[in-house]
């Protein structure tokens, strides 16, 4: 088998040996296969796909009653600074509307199986907080704007 990463081998491998292939999933939890003209994807044991979703679905329930007994959020809009530290760019209110989101947006991952949705909700306030840390960029994005600018630059 050729090896480009530790837990990866290409798809031409898994074509070749699905065994060796499988055993290695199986041994490792989880094995990358590249694929040179479509992205990649894992093969993953079953049961540790499981066990992740259960994780998954203990810790968003956990973060849900947080917010339930503790409608500030208290102890979640304390942590997020640590975790986010752009959040620093955010106001007070702006940093509580993204926890709350973050957390339905987790619960929707863990309860509907939306993964995207929470990486989208993070790379939305990240790209707000990147605007408002550049004073010049903040005030153009807040001036009003009339007619058609043309193509959006996309940040990663």
């Amino acid at each position: 088998m050729t090896l480009s990463l530790p837990d990866a081998v290409t798809f031409s491998d898994l074509s070749r040996n699905p065994r060796a292939v499988a055993e290695r999933a199986s041994r490792l939890g989880r094995v990358r296969i590249t694929h040179r003209d479509a992205t990649d994807f894992y093969l993953t044991a079953a049961e540790r796909e499981d066990q992740r979703d259960q994780t998954l679905t203990t810790a968003s329930r956990l973060f849900l009653a947080l917010m339930k007994h503790d409608p500030g959020a208290r102890s979640l809009l304390l942590a997020m600074p640590e975790v986010f530290p752009w959040v620093r760019h955010l106001t007070v209110d702006e940093v509580r509307a993204f926890t709350i989101e973050l957390v339905s947006a987790l619960s929707d991952a863990a309860e509907l199986e939306t993964d995207s949705v929470t990486q989208e909700v993070i790379a939305s306030w990240r790209a707000t907080a990147r605007i408002k840390a550049d004073p010049s960029q903040y005030r153009d994005a807040s001036t009003a704007t009339v007619g058609d600018f043309g193509p959006v630059q996309v940040w990663p």
